[in-house]
């Protein structure tokens, strides 16, 4: 790419880098380039603030008190919950906060598997999972003797059809759990469509939205999946909670996963019945400052409207492949087009380890992730140990892009490539 085309990018759908406190550090002098969002994001500071807030001011736990600063912690953790529901299209009720993603799948994994799961059955998930969305039904499947079968992922990083349609076939699969977005090939899977073939197979479906709902519009009501989990600390809140909706039906008939206080409604000395939902599935002290931040975050997203994050986001994956097409030696894994991956690009430098490049890269104050990234199997299946992540969030702007270029150029140079 010429230096001129570079010097007039189209500009940005978003400026907003002022709102976040802590991309004004400086590093050897250097200004922070965070491209690590697909671990955690960067936090505005109205998250900052409200978590803050409610702290100083406004403290005390929920669903127990009567007095006025009781009530005022009810008002704001329900009111956030109401939030989070609105944001992602979802019921409240049907809301039900998790620590994270992880600790949604193994509710489901548990309170559901474990009740519904039999010997000669199947679970099928794909090759782009994450750890956490593949251990807990390993576990699962070794426990109820069943079978733990995968989806496999094509040249280009995405799943067939067809071969979902086969493995449904079978009769014998309970349930199928996928990501929305891989958090290594970006790959952005067409839920909607994957849920309706499986809804129509008599299974249950299980998104893991932990990389999509922080960048892009979602609706858990359209796209009808049974369970579809995300979390609040990729999403501009803080780290410490996770949301769960799940369909009421099935909700209501499944056990809780802990117990313990605010999950019950009666205990006697040899039996307990449950609180309604969503508390039946919230045993003790909820994550109360939590929710309220992450109810802050996305209000905050709301008001930059997730159509615009999209937009801004694709158009900074499409500058970060191309620029990265310039390096010589280096293959991105996923697919190619930018609409049809969220916002991150995986890579390999012929010669170069990934940690190396990593670490080259942050000598220009470009922050990137290198290492397996939680899905050993995925990169079996891609024939690498691990590969180096570079991923954007709402306040990055192409000038983070041309640092950790210029920062890999310089590192091909170190190792006299």
């Amino acid at each position: 790419m010429s230096t001129a085309a570079r010097e007039s990018p189209t500009p940005a759908a978003l400026d907003v880098r002022e709102d976040f406190p802590i991309l004004g550090r400086r590093f050897d002098g250097r200004p922070l380039v965070y491209l690590d969002s697909a671990a955690t994001s960067q936090k505005p500071q109205v998250v900052i603030d409200a978590i803050s807030d409610h702290l100083a001011k406004h403290n005390a736990n929920v669903h127990r008190g009567v007095y006025a600063l009781a009530q005022e912690a009810d008002a704001a953790y329900e009111g956030a919950r109401k939030r989070i529901a609105v944001f992602v299209g979802g019921e409240p009720h049907t809301t039900i906060f998790t620590k994270n993603v992880t600790e949604a799948i193994n509710l489901v994994a548990y309170s559901w598997g474990r009740s519904n799961v039999e010997p000669g059955d199947a679970v099928l998930i794909t090759q782009m999972e994450h750890h956490a969305n593949i251990v807990p039904w390993q576990v699962l499947c070794r426990e109820k003797g069943a079978e733990l079968r995968y989806l496999e992922v094509d040249e280009r990083g995405e799943l067939s059809f067809d071969q979902l349609d086969s493995e449904l076939s079978r009769g014998n699969v309970k349930l199928v759990a996928f990501a929305h977005v891989s958090n290594v090939l970006g790959t952005i899977t067409p839920v909607a469509e994957m849920t309706r073939r499986v809804r129509a197979a008599g299974a249950v479906s299980f998104v893991d939205g932990a990389q999509a709902v922080p960048q892009m519009p979602v609706d858990v009501s359209s796209l009808d999946a049974d369970f579809y989990a995300w979390t609040g600390h990729k999403a501009l809140g803080p780290t410490g909670i996770g949301v769960l909706h799940g369909r009421q039906e099935i909700l209501e008939e499944m056990e809780p996963f802990l117990t313990g206080g605010d999950m019950i409604a009666s205990v006697s000395f040899d039996r307990a019945t449950w609180n309604e939902l969503p508390f039946k599935f919230e045993a003790g002290t909820p994550p109360i400052a939590e929710a309220v931040g992450l109810g802050a975050a996305v209000d905050y997203l709301s008001r930059l409207s997730m159509e615009r994050v999209r937009a801004h986001e694709r158009e900074l994956t499409g500058y970060m492949l191309e620029r990265l097409g310039e390096v010589p030696g280096l293959h991105v894994v996923g697919p190619p087009e930018p609409e049809h991956r969220g916002g991150l690009a995986s890579f390999t430098i012929e010669g170069m380890h990934p940690h190396d490049i990593a670490e080259l890269a942050s000598r220009g104050g470009a922050c990137i992730r290198a290492g397996h990234h939680c899905a050993q199997p995925l990169m079996r299946r891609l024939g690498v140990g691990a590969t180096a992540r570079a991923s954007v969030g709402v306040y990055n702007r192409r000038e983070d892009i041309d640092a950790l270029i210029d920062g890999l150029l310089a590192g091909r140079e170190v190792f006299g490539l």
